[in-house]
């Protein structure tokens, strides 16, 4: 989800339940007020709910901004023949990690 499709998000009146993470975040002032002037402008979301719309969204764009650094191995070729080199920046770690850490709390016990 890109940060501009948030604001559509949000004017939508339906909400999706998904397992969820409880984090404790400390802001900074200027960020506080600027989560509590969006809940104020949409009040059918909780703070929570849109903190984590905006973290989801930040998140999203990282992905895309993190850098490719091809390597020497071509892993496949594009629709033209020429060939894709496996990408040596960030991004396939964090894939990878991000997915490990996923399948391992899809499957740790609930907290009581």
């Amino acid at each position: 989800m890109r940060i501009a499709e948030l604001i559509q998000r949000w004017n939508k009146i339906a909400q999706t339940r998904t397992a969820v993470r409880s984090y404790t975040v400390h802001l900074p002032l200027r960020d506080a007020a600027r989560i509590e002037a969006l809940h104020m402008m949409y009040p059918d979301r909780s703070d929570s709910q849109l903190m984590a719309d905006l973290i989801r969204a930040a998140l999203d764009e990282l992905e895309v901004a993190m850098p490719y650094v091809p390597g020497n191995r071509v892993i496949a070729e594009d629709d033209y023949g020429d060939p894709i080199y496996e990408d040596l920046g960030p991004t396939p770690r964090f894939y990878s990690l991000s997915h490990e850490i996923l399948r391992r709390l899809e499957t740790a016990p609930l907290a009581k």
